[in-house]
C-alpha cells in the first residue's frame, strides 16, 4: 500500500473452476476496484480440473490445490497467505469449506444460501462468532445503489407504516428436464445431496426473501407455503408461493419459480405503506418508481439528484449508462474489503458494513427454507421461521 491507495486483500478461491458459472461474476466482482489479488484457488473437487483451472488463472502451480483443507492449512502457514477465501461450490460444501478457513484465521466471503441445511447455518453461526472473522453472504442485490435508495426511502419514513410487500423471482431455464441433458448447473441445483433442502427456493427463493427483508427491515413472524416440483421426477421444487406474516402487522407474499416461461431474471420488489409505495425491478434496475398516496409518481433514476448518500456511494457511472449485476456484486465485494481491512488494521468498522449480509442474514434465508418445506409438507400450515 502506497501514496494512500486502498490495502490489496490476498484472496483464495474455492471452486469456481473450468465450466462454473457463479466463480468468474466472483472474480469480476473482486477485480473491479482492485480490493483483491487473487493467489490461490482449490478450484474443483476433480484434481485434474482444479490444477488445469489455476493455470487458466496464473496462478502459481504451488497454490493450486487439490483440496479446500489443503488449502486452508498451507496458506495458513505462509507468511503472505491468503487473507480471504471466497466459496464458490455447490451448496453442500458452503459449510465445511468456510469452516475450514474461518479455523485457520481466513475471513470468508461465501455465495448463498449459506449452506445445505438448517443444522449446518447455526453450526456455521457458532463457528463465525468463535473465529471473530469477517463473514459475509453474497445476497448481491443489496449492492444494487437503487435497492440501497429503496432501503432509504423506508428508513426515512417516506411510505409510512409498511402494510404490504410482494416479491417475486420468475426463471424459465428449468422449465425442461434440463439435469436429464448432463448440464452442469442444472444436476447439482436440482440435487438434494449438493443443492440442499430447497431448489428453487434455496436458488433464487433466498434472494427474493433477503431482497424484501433489507429494502423493508421487517421482521417475518410466520409463513404458510406450497411448493411443486412440476417437472416430471424432479427431487427437488422448481416453483414456490408462499404467503408471509410480518411482526407489526405486515402482510406480503412470495413467489420463486424457474418454470416460469418467458422469464429470464424476473426479480421484482414492491412495498407500500399507508402514505406511498415503491416498486424495483432487477431486469431495469436504473429506475425505481416511488409513489405518494394523492400526489405524483415519481421514477427515480440511479445516480439522479435528490438521493441518498447511500445510493450515491453505489453509484459507478453517471446516469443513463446501463449498470447493473456485476457492478452491484462488485459493491458487496468492495464493502467486504473495507471491513475486513478494518478488522486487519484494528480500525473503526466503516459506515458501509450495515448494509453488508453477513451470518445473520444467510442463516435466516435457511430459516426461511426449512419453514417453507415444513408448511408445505404438514399441508400448508403456517409456521414460524
Amino acid at each position: 500500500m502506497s501514496d494512500g491507495a486502498p490495502r490489496r486483500l490476498r484472496l483464495g478461491m474455492i471452486g469456481g473452476g473450468r465450466g462454473a458459472f457463479i466463480g468468474a461474476v466472483h472474480r469480476i466482482a473482486a477485480r473491479l476496484d482492485d480490493r483483491y489479488a487473487l493467489v490461490a484457488g482449490a478450484l474443483s473437487s476433480d484434481p485434474a480440473r482444479a490444477r488445469l483451472s489455476g493455470r487458466d488463472l496464473g496462478l502459481d502451480p504451488a497454490r493450486t490445490y487439490a483440496a479446500f483443507a489443503e488449502m486452508a492449512a498451507a496458506e495458513a502457514a505462509r507468511g503472505d497467505g491468503i487473507e480471504v477465501a471466497a466459496i464458490t461450490t455447490p451448496n453442500h460444501l458452503h459449510y465445511p469449506a468456510a469452516k475450514a478457513m474461518l479455523e485457520a484465521g481466513i475471513h470468508v466471503i461465501c455465495d448463498k444460501p449459506l449452506t445445505a441445511t438448517p443444522a449446518e447455518a447455526a453450526a456455521l453461526a457458532g463457528v463465525v462468532a468463535a473465529s471473530g472473522k469477517v463473514f459475509v453472504v453474497t445476497y448481491n442485490y443489496t449492492g444494487y445503489p437503487l435497492v440501497r435508495e429503496a432501503r432509504h426511502l423506508v428508513a426515512s419514513g417516506a411510505l409510512g407504516g409498511i402494510r404490504v410487500v410482494q416479491v417475486e423471482y420468475a426463471q424459465d431455464w428449468l422449465a425442461r428436464d434440463l439435469e436429464a441433458t448432463g448440464r452442469k448447473q442444472a444436476v447439482w441445483r436440482t440435487d438434494p445431496e449438493r443443492a440442499g433442502i430447497g431448489g428453487a427456493l434455496g436458488d433464487i427463493g433466498t434472494h427474493a426473501y433477503n431482497l424484501a427483508s433489507f429494502v423493508t427491515g421487517l421482521e417475518l413472524a410466520e409463513l404458510c407455503a406450497e411448493t411443486t416440483s412440476f417437472v416430471p421426477g424432479r427431487r427437488l421444487d422448481d416453483d414456490a408461493q408462499v404467503l408471509l406474516r410480518f411482526a407489526g402487522g405486515a402482510r406480503g407474499q412470495l413467489w420463486a419459480s424457474q418454470v416460469a416461461v418467458g422469464n429470464e431474471n424476473g426479480l421484482k420488489l414492491r412495498v407500500y405503506g399507508e402514505t406511498g409505495g415503491l416498486e424495483w425491478r432487477q431486469e431495469n434496475p436504473n429506475e425505481l418508481r416511488f409513489s405518494e398516496f394523492g400526489g405524483v409518481t415519481k421514477i427515480l433514476t440511479r445516480g439522479g439528484p435528490g438521493q441518498s448518500g447511500t445510493a450515491m456511494a453505489a453509484t459507478r457511472v453517471p446516469p443513463g449508462h446501463p449498470e447493473g449485476y456485476l457492478e452491484g456484486f462488485a459493491n458487496i465485494y468492495r464493502d467486504a474489503a473495507d471491513l475486513i481491512v478494518a478488522h486487519l488494521e484494528d480500525a473503526p468498522v466503516p459506515e458501509s458494513a450495515a448494509l453488508l449480509p453477513g451470518i445473520a442474514e444467510g442463516v435466516a434465508g435457511m430459516n426461511f427454507v426449512a419453514a417453507c418445506v415444513a408448511s408445505h409438507q404438514a399441508g400448508g400450515i403456517w409456521i414460524k421461521p
